[in-house]
């Protein structure tokens, strides 16, 4: 893994290409945009530095147009190249022309790739654990945004902002984003394991799907034990358990058969019959002794059965890192601000938000070199400080430091950044810093403009 990287960056430096080049090469970005590549048009802008310069404007504190076209004007200045327009208009374009599918794919492959050249040590007895969740973001108040993403419906016209649900596929191992859905905020077949479902195909046989109880349905475990993948999830609260039925396999860990339900409007009769009548399943009780936790007991649901191989505080272990979904989705939403998306039309913003997930994947495999090299384990590397250390080294690739040199102590810094291991931590749900005191919109802008007139 350390070498391929290292291989990278002395290729992209070859290359001169931008800073990024170093960690995403331009033949992989020409591969993703396939036959797209001979259609584009542009001098400045090709596809890889569109690209290069959208990943920059995602890492940005800011976010701004103008910043991310002048930092191509100050890497063409610094290879003697003339410098480009400092309008926007010319880069926007370009994004405009980024083929969703391109993006996509870009993401998954960049996901992947990491995944894939993992160690064997990472994974969780040998499987590659898939941790779920979903969430949603906002973007601006635009008619063509509402019209692919309404509002709440309980907020007034005018007064509030479009909103899209994602589900995202995490590598445990890694925490690399696998693959992500987008959909509307309500209506059918909306929700998150409907989203979820569109992403099957990612799965593989062996796989572990580590999920909340949004993914414990019966036609939501059954789907996946058809496919050969093993799932670990929080059983719904409305679901009954009693320890005293079905087969005993320890204190609060027993096997029970969950009967098949009546057919769902979203599925054919053709996949209603061919899932079986019955469900086996294994049911773990995991109780939760640690202070600040709202939980005091939590169900796991599995389709690992058996207690040798898999004993119950090792489920249980397993499903107390599904917090890392959690953890993930506040790195993209809080550390990289993809909570409020700022493009004005959905295919931008499709786009915008598969290049957050890019960058957040470039980040992610340099933290995972940084955790091979010094001999630990991806999740404990600060994703905060990982970014800090790229912002500052990344344009360094653009002197005389040597490619060794320059690994090395981005590699190292980034390793001494540890995540706190604070086990008895716990804080209120609470804020200190209160906000402004403005009053809430209950209208159109428009109408206090024209009463202010």
């Amino acid at each position: 893994m350390e070498a391929s990287f290292r291989r990278a960056v002395a290729e992209a430096r070859r290359q001169k290409g931008l800073y990024f080049a170093g960690l995403l090469s331009e033949e992989r970005i020409d591969e993703s945009f396939g036959i797209a590549r001979a259609l584009w048009q542009g001098w400045v802008y090709t596809p890889a530095v569109t690209v290069w310069v959208f990943l920059a404007q995602c890492l940005s504190a800011d976010h701004s147009c103008v910043e991310a076209v002048a930092g191509l004007i100050a890497w063409r200045l610094a290879r003697g190249l003339p410098a480009c327009s400092a309008k926007t208009g010319a880069y926007c374009t370009a994004r405009e022309d980024l083929p969703e599918g391109a993006c996509s794919r870009l993401m998954r492959e960049t996901g992947r790739a990491v995944d894939e050249a993992a160690p064997r040590a990472w994974r969780w007895h040998g499987h590659r654990v898939l941790d779920v969740d979903g969430s949603t973001f906002t973007m601006p108040d635009t008619p063509e945004n509402q019209a692919e993403y309404p509002q709440v419906p309980g907020q007034r016209p005018g007064c509030g902002f479009p909103i899209a649900r994602i589900v995202v596929v995490f590598s445990l191992a890694v925490g690399t984003v696998l693959d992500a859905a987008i959909g509307k905020y309500q209506g059918k077949l909306t929700g998150e394991n409907s989203l979820f479902r569109t992403l099957h195909p990612l799965l593989e046989a062996g796989d572990v799907v580590l999920a909340d109880r949004y993914f414990s349905g019966w036609f939501d475990l059954a789907l996946l034990e058809q496919r050969g993948v093993h799932a670990v999830v929080r059983k719904h609260q409305l679901r009954p358990t009693d320890f005293r039925r079905g087969f005993r396999l320890g204190p609060d860990d027993h096997l029970v058969a969950w009967s098949k339900p009546p057919r769902p409007e979203w599925m054919s009769q053709e996949q209603y019959a061919a899932l079986p009548t019955l469900l086996l399943l294994r049911e773990v009780r995991v109780c939760v002794e640690q202070r600040g936790f709202r939980s005091r007991e939590v169900l796991v649901v599995t389709t690992l059965l058996d207690p040798e191989e898999y004993p119950a505080e090792a489920l249980a272990q397993l499903y107390r890192r599904r917090w890392q979904a959690e953890l993930n989705l506040r790195s993209l939403k809080c550390v990289l601000q993809m909570d409020q998306l700022r493009c004005k039309t959905p295919h931008r913003v499709r786009n915008e938000f598969h290049m957050h997930l890019v960058a957040y994947n470039l980040i992610r495999q340099v933290m995972a070199v940084a955790a091979a090299r010094a001999g630990v384990e991806p999740w404990t590397v600060s994703f905060k400080a990982t970014l800090q250390t790229l912002g500052q080294l990344l344009p360094l690739l653009e002197t005389q430091v040597p490619t060794s040199v320059w690994c090395d102590s981005l590699l190292e810094a980034i390793a001494a950044h540890v995540v706190g291991n604070r086990p008895d931590r716990f804080e209120p749900r609470v804020r200190k810093r209160r906000p402004k005191k403005y009053k809430l919109m209950r209208e159109p802008r428009d109408n206090y403009k024209r009463r202010a007139a």
